[in-house]
Parts: structure tokens; sequence; C-alpha cells
């Protein structure tokens, strides 16, 4: 289980500290104390919210980050086989999703809840309209 500070599962979700606060005061996310005391979200949990939270059709600016390097954001799922597997990461509002070997997840640690850095480089981008 990875346990997320209030402030980073805040910077994670794109909200205020105060608005997490006020899902774990509502109950939409259970918070428990974290080995210094302080209140921690499990990163399983706060993957879920991130989803049902994400809007793609309204994207909001991405700040701090440049979409041509590095996405900060939650792994939402994974799937592996014996040889490859599908990383999906929510960065804010933007759904990122990784090929890569399975042995590379092992490596990482990556599960629903990790925190990851998806670093972008592309040659070729094509961008269209609805």
């Amino acid at each position: 289980m990875s346990l997320l500070r209030i402030s980073e599962a805040a910077g994670l979700l794109g909200v205020s500290d105060d608005t997490v606060r006020r899902m774990v005061d509502s109950g939409r996310l259970h918070a428990t104390k974290d080995r210094s005391g302080r209140l921690a979200v499990d990163g399983a949990d706060l993957a879920e919210i991130a989803v049902e939270i994400a809007s793609p059709t309204a994207p909001g600016p991405v700040t701090d980050e440049s979409a041509r390097n590095r996405m900060r954001g939650i792994v939402t799922r994974v799937v592996k086989d014996t040889v490859m597997a599908q990383v999906e990461l929510q960065c804010g509002p933007f759904r990122i999703v990784s090929l890569m070997s399975s042995e590379a997840v092992d490596s990482l640690g990556l599960e629903p809840g990790s925190v990851a850095v998806a670093s972008i480089k592309a040659t070729n981008v094509i961008v269209g309209v609805p």
C-alpha cells in the first residue's frame, strides 16, 4: 500500500490541500496517519478518484511541467503478460498510456496507486479536431 500525504495527493489531483481534506471529511477518501503522524491517503484509492474527476473534454493548462518532457501522475491501471505491460497514468486531467516490458514494471514497482513520472519525447505528433 502506497501512502501519500495530503499535499502530495492534492498535487496529483490538481486541487488544493483543502479540497483533499474535504474529500476525507466527507468520507469520499479514507485517510490514516503515516509514520510521522501526518494525515495520508492510500494511493490506490486516490487513483480511483483521479480517474473519476479527470475531465479530458475541458483540460486546464499544464503548469510546472512541459508536455514534451515530464508529467507527474498516479498509476491507475497495469495490465501485464509475461513479456509486455500497459501502464496507465492519470496526470491531472490527462490520461497517459505507456507500453513497456513487464520486467520494467516489476523493477519500478508500478501498481495502481503508485506515483510515477511520464517522460515524453515525440518526434512526430499529429493533432486533430473533433
